[in-house]
């Protein structure tokens, strides 16, 4: 089978490689640290993806490139993005490796609900502006013919390997435990949430299949619940009390923006909790005959694997 290349080895590069091995494919994971999955069929590889020619190495011969690196301190995605991205692209350049991106809802722009991937690109934000560029830059390569690319957008993730999500580790443990959760605005705004093995089945979906690239995709996403809805669901799932659910104060969290980064941050994507944030799938789903896990099946493996994480 094929050589596949990813770099990142969070909760999706994870999911991917499992995806893609499950498949009969050889992986290899490049983070900086040499960790991932320890998988048959899976190497590891330490080494800076910010470098090109090193990335370009690793990745001769491959069938496709995934970029599933996920720089988790928001406040620096102004300085390590750039490079990252532009490094990653110039590798499928050279290399011929289809490169197929995780890309996300922020580049669009507030108040535009529900997303499809015909919806304009437009966003006030740093970050948002932070991914357009980075999907026009590899847009501009596949249009002049010097790379083979695509993307898969998620809305918010959950799911086995979750990380500091919304519905992650900031929340998990605490539904689990009969915790009070704290939400940025109100619990009660419809919102779309991902589930994470979805997002790895769409971005090698994607990455085989000729039609896909060229463009951007959704993926496959149940249909949109509040934050207080998953909690309760997960809850229920688990066995434990009725979530407590308060809400921080925006006049507060604009105060603590002030001195701490993160509340800085989460400042600027609020407008994606005070409204309702819907993403639309269907066209994803039609065309390469997809589905996202059902919502009941998605909770269940996820209250499994955060019980197992205790």
């Amino acid at each position: 089978m094929d050589r596949h290349v990813i770099v990142g080895a969070g909760a999706v590069g994870t999911l991917t490689a499992h995806r893609l091995v499950e498949l009969g494919h050889e992986v290899r994971i490049v983070t900086r640290s040499g960790s991932g999955p320890d998988l048959p069929g899976v190497e590891r590889v330490a080494a800076d993806a910010s470098d090109a020619d090193a990335l370009a190495r690793l990745v001769d011969g491959a069938a496709a490139l995934y970029n599933c690196a996920n720089p988790g301190d928001y406040s620096a995605w102004a300085e390590v993005w750039p490079p990252l991205a532009a490094s990653i692209l110039t590798t499928a350049e050279r290399t011929g490796a289809v490169l197929v991106t995780t890309g996300n809802l922020y580049l669009y722009a507030p108040g535009t609900s529900p997303m499809t991937e015909s919806t304009p690109v437009g966003t006030p934000t740093k970050k948002g502006t932070i991914r357009a560029r980075m999907w026009a830059d590899a847009l501009a390569a596949h249009e002049a013919g010097r790379a083979r690319v695509t993307e898969a957008r998620a809305s918010d993730f959950f799911g086995p390997h979750g990380g500091n999500d919304h519905l992650g580790a900031r929340f998990m443990p605490k539904v689990l435990a009969g915790k009070k959760l704290m939400h940025i605005a109100s619990p009660d705004v419809p919102h779309s949430w991902t589930y994470l093995p979805d997002v790895a089945t769409t971005l090698v979906a994607l990455a085989t299949d000729e039609r896909a690239w060229g463009r951007a995709w959704h993926v496959p996403t149940n249909p949109p619940r509040t934050y207080r809805q998953m909690a309760e669901h997960v809850a229920t799932v688990a066995g434990a009390p009725t979530p407590r659910i308060g809400t921080f104060p925006h006049a507060l969290m604009r105060a603590m923006g002030v001195a701490v980064p993160v509340m800085r941050e989460l400042e600027e994507i609020r407008y994606q909790f005070t409204d309702p944030f819907v993403l639309d799938s269907s066209l994803t789903e039609s065309t390469f005959g997809l589905a996202p896990t059902s919502m009941d099946a998605a909770v269940a493996a996820t209250v499994d694997w955060w019980r197992r994480q205790a």
